[in-house]
């Protein structure tokens, strides 16, 4: 029997661990009956195990909290408790515990107020929090890499609505993650420049793909979108991680990254799906100088209710083909209006 097994193994000809985590099937599901409309969902939802005071399938009940509110899920694909007496399997194969730390990070106590909708300051808040997190995580000697992703929408597989994003610290760094560090490390040496600083310029000097810019951080559709809406938000100057962005860069990071969200949010009136990840360096004590810390949003719709798939070039080939020109996308987001649909007055 398979149902409990929980474990990592060892994927030899793509080099990198797939996490086995079996328990979650069983992990609650509530997203295709709340929907993906906010619109008209109340502010407090009596069986949503993420608004607060609510009982969770843990058996734990949130606090009655106000802002940003942390807890271990409850439901991990990496833990502390993860099994450790494992059968060694057969050459190449190879198998270790799946430890860990897994959270959920929910954004606000409302049921229904996203990034996208929060006034700056609840935004921050958010931004403040996963800053500490990483910094708490990075601590760990038996965490290599903190990843912080928000899955947003049905479209993409939410399990709830409820505004929240994960935190998986692990030990070891996710594929994406380590290839970035290559590149980024492999520029520094052949041309003495981050690699992320020579994009931000090139993006700059082109324009076309701009969709935001302030003082320390920019958004831009990047030329090599592989998603048609594909945007990433990055600070200016060069950071391994959220963890030391100043004070300035994390107002000038939360107004981009809220220039986007709206700018999704109006391109259909829909509360729009995404998948975002934070990308940070690993949390070794390595030297990470050439890596730049960014946010990159991968939208799954390319039309309304029509999904990019993912079909044998992507998921067989591992090379996107993209069905959309990143500079005609661009300019259908820049032209929409700054202010949340929601949020115009009437007439």
């Amino acid at each position: 029997m398979l149902e409990g097994r929980w474990e990592q193994r060892w994927h030899p000809l793509r080099e990198e661990w797939v996490i086995v985590a079996a328990h979650r099937q069983d992990r609650p599901w509530t997203g295709e009956t709340l929907g993906d409309q906010l619109a008209g969902v109340p502010r407090f939802v009596a069986d949503c195990y993420l608004c607060p005071g609510n009982l969770r399938s843990s058996g734990q009940r949130n606090p009655r909290y106000e802002s940003t509110f942390v807890f271990d899920n409850d439901h991990p694909c990496v833990g502390p408790d993860a099994p450790t007496n494992l059968s060694v399997p057969r050459e190449p194969y190879r198998v270790r515990p799946a430890t860990g730390v897994s959270r959920v990070v929910c954004f606000s106590p409302r049921h229904d107020l996203t990034l996208a909708e929060m006034d700056s300051k609840e935004a921050q808040e958010v931004m403040g929090t996963w800053q500490r997190e990483f910094r708490d995580l990075a601590k760990r000697p038996d965490i290599a890499h903190v990843l912080m992703f928000e899955n947003k929408g049905k479209a993409v597989g939410v399990s709830n609505p409820h505004p929240h994003g994960q935190i998986y610290a692990t030990d070891f760094v996710f594929k994406t993650i380590s290839n970035e560090v290559a590149a980024s490390e492999r520029h520094r040496a052949e041309t003495g420049r981050v690699l992320f600083i020579g994009i931000l310029e090139a993006e700059a000097a082109d324009g076309r793909r701009m969709l935001y810019e302030n003082d320390t951080a920019v958004a831009f559709v990047p030329y090599f979108a592989r998603y048609a809406y594909e945007v990433i938000v990055a600070p200016k100057r060069t950071h391994p991680s959220i963890a030391s962005l100043s004070d300035a860069e994390v107002v000038d990071f939360t107004s981009a990254l809220q220039h986007v969200l709206v700018k999704f949010d109006n391109l259909w009136r829909m509360s729009f799906p995404y998948v975002m990840l934070l990308h940070q360096a690993p949390t070794d004590e390595n030297d990470y100088g050439a890596f730049h810390f960014h946010a990159e949003f991968h939208p799954p719709l390319r039309k309304p209710n029509l999904l990019k798939y993912l079909a044998g070039p992507e998921v067989g080939g591992g090379n996107f083909l993209s069905d959309t020109v990143p500079e005609e996308k661009a300019a259908e987001l820049r032209a929409l209006p700054d202010v949340h649909y929601r949020h115009v007055p009437e007439r």
